[in-house]
C-alpha cells in the first residue's frame, strides 16, 4: 500500500514545540490520539481528546515513567505487517490496534550533559522507550509514519502519508537514534570512563545547510558537517554577514587562519593571511590596520585571493586596507558598522563573525581519513614552556620575543616548516617541502622578493629569528638561515647531530634555544 490514512497516532515528545497544533490538526481529521505523561497533559489542557498510553496497554506507567511504552500492544501495533494474515490474526487474538503514526523526540541527553548535570541525572536522561518506538515504527515504514523532527509536522496535515514520505521519515528517524546513541556512547567513553581512544569511536555529524557546490575540485562532491554543543566554536558556528556561500576550500582555509589567529587571542592586534591552508603573512602591531599592512607586506603575491583572520573586531580603517585587493574570506570576532558598510560593496567577499575566538589550548580529537580507515589523535594543544639555551650566546629579549612569535606561526605551517620573524611579523615562510634545507631557502627567497617589491634596503630576515617545526637533522638548514641573516634560532632539538648543529650556531654567533617539542603538521 502506498498511501496510508492516519487513524491512530501515538504522540510522546520531550520537546513540545508545535505538538498541540499538530494534535489539533490530527484531531480535526478524526485521528485517535494516544499519548504519554506531559505530552498527554499538554494536549488535554488544549481541550483536545487524548487517551493515555495506559488505556491502550492496560498497564499503568510505572517506575517514575521508565516503563510505559515498552509493551506488546504498542510495539505490536507498530510492527505488525498489515496484509500478513498471521500478523492480522495475532492482532485480533491479543486485541492489538494498529498505530499509523508515531511522533517522538527523545529525552534531552545532550542538553543535560551540557549544563553540567550530575551523573545520576545524566543517566536518567538516557531515553529507552522513545528510541524503541522510533526503531519499530521506522522498520515498519511500509505501514507506519515516524516523525522525530517538529519541522516535519506539516507533512501530516493532509491526514495520510505516502510511501516516499515514510521512507524519508524512516531514514531521518534511524539517523536520529544513531546520533542519540552516539552521544551517549561518547559520554560514557570520554566523560564517564575517561577513555581517549575507546575500542569503538562513534561520531555524530550534523550537516550544516545544503551540500557545497563542490569539493577541493569541481569534479568532487562535498558537504560541511558542523560540530554541535555549547563548546563548539569556530568557522562552522560563525555568522556569515555577506558574500557567496562558503566553498570547501573556503572552509578549509578559513579554519587554518582562525586556528592560527586564535593563538594570538590575548596578544596585541594581530592579522593572519592564509593561502591554501598555509600562512603567507602574520603580524602583530598596535592597530589592526597596521597589523594587516605588515602581514600583507610579507608576501603580497600570495595574499591575493587569500583568507584573512583577525584577533580583534574589524574596524573601518582595516576594512579599507583589506578592500585594496581581492580577498575570499575575512574572519573576525566582530565588525563595526563602518567596516560592514565598506565590505557591502564587495559582493564576493565573505565576512564571518565568530564572537569569541576558539581556545588554542582546548582538548578534543582530530581525525583524518586514509584508505581503509581513520587516523585519530589528540589536538596539537602544545604550548611553549621553559626554553633551553644551548649556545654560548644568550638571546636578547627581542630575539626571544621573535623566536616565540616565529614558533607560534610555524606550528600552523605545513611540514617541513621554516619561519623567519622580526619585530612581531613574519619575514619569510617556507612550507611543505620534502627537506628542511629547501624550506629555509624558499623562506629566505620569499623574504628577499618581498623586500624588492617594497623597496626596502634589505630583507626582513636580516636580524630575524628563525623557527623550525622539527629538529635540524644536519647543519645545512641552519647555515641557510645564517646566510639569510637570522641571528636567533628556535627548534625542538633531539637530533643525533644536535652537537654538530649547536657548534655551527656557535661558530656563526647565533643564539639558539630548544623547545623539547615539535609541531609536525601534515
Amino acid at each position: 500500500m502506498t498511501n496510508i490514512p492516519i487513524r491512530r497516532a501515538l504522540l510522546s515528545v520531550s520537546d513540545k514545540t508545535g505538538i498541540v497544533d499538530l494534535a489539533r490538526s490530527l484531531a480535526a481529521n478524526g485521528v485517535d490520539l494516544v499519548s504519554t505523561g506531559g505530552t498527554a497533559k499538554a494536549i488535554r489542557d488544549a481541550g483536545l481528546p487524548v487517551r493515555d498510553i495506559s488505556e491502550l496497554t492496560g498497564f499503568p506507567e510505572m517506575m517514575d515513567g521508565r516503563v510505559k511504552t515498552l509493551h506488546p500492544k504498542v510495539h505490536g501495533g507498530l510492527l505488525a505487517v498489515r496484509d500478513d494474515p498471521a500478523h492480522a490474526a495475532s492482532m485480533s487474538e491479543h486485541d492489538i490496534a494498529a498505530i499509523d503514526l508515531v511522533v517522538v523526540n527523545l529525552y534531552p541527553f545532550a542538553a543535560t550533559v551540557a549544563k553540567g548535570a550530575r551523573r545520576d541525572e545524566v543517566v536518567e536522561n538516557i531515553d529507552i522507550g522513545g528510541p524503541s518506538m522510533v526503531r519499530s515504527a521506522a522498520k515498519n515504514h511500509a505501514y507506519v509514519a515516524i516523525v522525530t523532527d517538529p519541522t516535519d509536522y506539516a507533512l501530516l496535515a493532509k491526514g495520510e502519508t505516502t510511501l516516499d514520505e515514510r521512507k524519508k521519515l524512516a531514514a531521518k528517524a534511524f539517523a536520529a537514534t544513531a546520533a542519540y546513541d552516539s552521544m551517549i556512547a561518547q559520554w560514557f567513553a570520554f566523560a564517564d570512563q575517561g577513555e581517549m581512544f575507546p575500542a569503538t569511536l562513534p561520531l555524530t555529524l550534523q550537516r550544516s545547510g545544503e551540500p557545497l557546490r563542490y569539493g577541493e575540485n569541481p569534479h568532487q562532491h562535498a558537504a560541511f558537517y558542523a560540530s554541535t554543543g555549547p563548546s563548539a566554536r569556530g568557522v562552522g558556528q560563525a555568522r556569515q554577514v555577506q558574500g557567496k556561500a562558503l566553498s570547501y576550500n573556503n572552509y578549509n582555509d578559513a579554519d587554518a587562519a582562525l586556528e592560527l589567529v586564535s593563538e594570538f587571542r590575548d596578544a596585541e592586534p594581530t592579522c593572519v593571511i592564509v593561502k591554501h591552508a598555509n600562512p603567507c603573512g602574520v603580524a602583530s602591531r598596535s592597530s589592526l590596520a597596521a597589523a594587516y599592512e605588515a602581514a600583507f607586506a610579507c608576501d603580497t603575491v600570495s595574499a591575493f585571493g587569500g583568507i584573512i583572520a583577525l584577533n580583534r573586531p574589524l574596524d573601518g580603517a582595516t576594512a579599507r586596507a583589506i578592500a585594496g585587493i581581492f580577498t575570499e574570506v575575512v574572519v573576525a570576532p566582530d565588525a563595526d558598522e563602518e567596516a560592514i558598510t565598506l565590505f557591502a560593496a564587495k559582493k564576493n567577499l565573505r565576512l564571518l563573525l565568530t564572537g569569541d575566538l576558539p581556545d588554542p589550548a582546548r582538548g578534543g580529537l582530530s581525525a583524518k581519513s586514509i584508505a581503509g580507515g581513520w587516523l585519530v589523535q589528540s589536538r596539537d594543544a602544545g604550548r611553549l614552556g621553559d626554553l633551553q639555551v644551548v649556545t654560548k650566546r644568550q638571546p636578547t629579549a627581542q630575539e626571544l620575543a621573535d623566536c616565540r612569535f616565529a614558533w607560534t606561526v610555524a606550528k600552523h605551517v605545513k611540514s617541513n616548516a621554516i619561519v623567519y620573524a622580526k619585530d612581531g611579523a613574519t619575514a619569510g615562510i617556507g612550507a611543505g617541502q620534502m627537506n628542511r634545507l629547501e624550506s629555509a631557502r624558499i623562506a629566505a627567497w620569499k623574504a628577499k622578493d618581498a623586500a624588492d617589491k617594497a623597496g626596502w634596503g634589505e630583507p626582513r630576515t636580516i636580524g630575524s629569528a628563525v623557527a623550525s617545526d622539527a629538529f635540524f637533522p644536519f647543519a645545512d638548514g641552519l647555515l641557510a638561515a645564517v646566510e639569510a641573516g637570522a641571528t636567533a634560532v628556535i627548534q625542538p632539538g633531539g637530533s643525533i647531530r644536535d652537537d654538530e648543529v649547536i657548534a655551527a650556531a656557535d661558530d656563526a654567533g647565533l643564539a639558539m634555544v630548544f623547545t623539547g617539542m615539535r609541531h609536525f603538521r601534515h
